[in-house]
């Protein structure tokens, strides 16, 4: 049964709440193992951020663990991580990411299309709506692939 009634984010969209949990576990194993580890070095939670975590924040919590009970001085120097040399998570989907000139145009021009009915020239067309000569707006339509047959239907 998840104790949560929410569900939150995976730990890799939430990067800016690291430094937190990481301090929060530190005082956690600390008083858990009688420790006395007052922090974590810069490289080491730059190294955490940098991490492209596949797992949750109990990932995080059992490298800290882990960290505080091989911790020799006050200071958790390193951390080591299992995959650090993998390749990164894509982090933007495809239905984020950022559409070329020539993608917005086409998007643009399509939607344009579909106001006027398909109409291209004259009153209230579609080259009058964007403000271009139709022949110009032909052209465009043929460099960027949109044909009337996209326009009925959708």
């Amino acid at each position: 049964m998840n104790v949560f009634p929410i569900s939150l984010p995976p730990l890799r969209d939430r990067k800016e709440d690291i430094p937190a949990l990481v301090e929060h576990f530190i005082e956690k194993y600390n008083q858990k193992t009688g420790k006395r580890v007052a922090g974590i070095s810069t490289p080491a939670l730059n190294t955490l951020l940098d991490y492209q975590w596949p797992g949750n924040i109990r990932e995080l919590e059992h490298l800290i663990e882990r960290s505080v009970l091989l911790t020799k001085g006050s200071l958790i120097e390193e951390v080591g991580l299992l995959n650090i040399g993998q390749p990164p998570l894509p982090t933007v989907s495809e239905e984020h990411r950022i559409k070329t000139i020539d993608e917005n145009e086409r998007d643009h021009i399509i939607a344009v299309l579909k106001k006027c009915n398909g109409r291209i020239w004259g009153a209230g067309g579609a080259a009058e709506v964007l403000n271009v000569p139709p022949t110009t707006l032909n052209s465009k339509m043929k460099k960027l692939g949109i044909r009337k047959e996209y326009l009925d239907h959708k």
